[in-house]
């Protein structure tokens, strides 16, 4: 591949970042999975991308992965190394997370329970060959990105954008049943326990969203991983936040494919856009003044 991500710039940036990590759907040549192709596609954030593509327009900055997560995954760490997947023993640091153990770790092991990705392990420098060449770029884009906006205005908020099966979208606090069934969440933004963004923006972006007429729920649930963690600095003003949107609000899940209800999340994703847009103006403003 030539290129491994896109960003889209304005010409007056705020500092307000959106990424998509998982919404990349170009497979490069050396992906020797043996897996049935339509059952892989279905692990993208697909059309995320999209949907924030409006992001330039308020003056945020967006930037996409073009690689597929189930390739290497950017929101992992580095060190989540499933040594079930290697032909031979990780020669450097690892660090095995329950997400390896589930054969979703930084190299996806399983496309889903049961069914494995490859017919063969991989060998140590197909992995060091992701790291170094997908993996790496996308996060020092992203640090470069943020550090960026620091310095040119003392303050930045980061959003990382993904979306969840409707299956996934249920949380553990139950927000309402269907038969027995907890009722699945349209919104889940994850701010790692109140560790990671303002309590101000969470907030705030919780209220937004439920004033367009969606239910949302904090930390629950998902809570933020490796892109939030890496990335967040509050006392700093490096504010990050992980927002998950239920797929069932514009993809027809059972076609993998967008449904007629595509155009209006857009719109209302653009008006979400706008919010944060505001918010971060209004915060430049009150640090300006002190």
């Amino acid at each position: 591949m030539d290129k491994v991500f896109t960003i889209a710039k304005p010409e007056n940036p705020l500092p307000l970042i959106f990424d998509s990590p998982h919404s990349g759907a170009k497979y490069p040549e050396d992906f020797h999975y043996t897996c049935d192709f339509a059952t892989l596609e279905r692990a993208e954030d697909k059309h995320v991308d999209e949907l924030f593509a409006l992001a330039p327009n308020y003056g945020g900055t967006l930037l996409s992965a073009l690689f597929p997560r189930s390739y290497i995954d950017p929101n992992r760490a580095e060190t989540d190394i499933d040594p079930d997947l290697l032909i031979e023993p990780w020669p450097h640091e690892s660090s095995p997370t329950a997400r390896s153990d589930a054969g979703i770790g930084l190299i996806r092991r399983l496309v889903r329970p049961g069914i494995p990705v490859y017919d063969h392990d991989l060998s140590i420098a197909e992995v060091k060959q992701r790291i170094e060449q997908y993996y790496r770029p996308y996060h020092e884009a992203l640090q470069t990105l943020i550090d960026e906006a620091h310095y040119n205005f003392g303050q930045i908020w980061h959003i990382n954008c993904h979306s969840m099966p409707s299956s996934s979208a249920r949380p553990r606090q139950p927000i309402g049943l269907i038969g027995n069934q907890p009722k699945s969440v349209d919104f889940c933004l994850g701010d790692r326990d109140g560790t990671s963004c303002s309590k101000d923006f969470t907030h705030g972006l919780r209220d937004f969203i439920k004033s367009m007429g969606y239910s949302v729920t904090i930390n629950d649930p998902f809570k933020g991983v490796e892109l939030v963690a890496r990335h967040a600095e509050p006392a700093r003003g490096r504010h990050s936040l992980q927002l998950e949107i239920n797929k069932a609000l514009y993809m027809d899940e059972e076609k993998n494919q967008k449904s007629g209800d595509y155009e209006g999340l857009q719109t209302d994703i653009a008006k979400l856009i706008g919010f944060c847009a505001d918010f971060v103006e209004s915060q430049l403003v009150d640090l300006a003044a002190d």
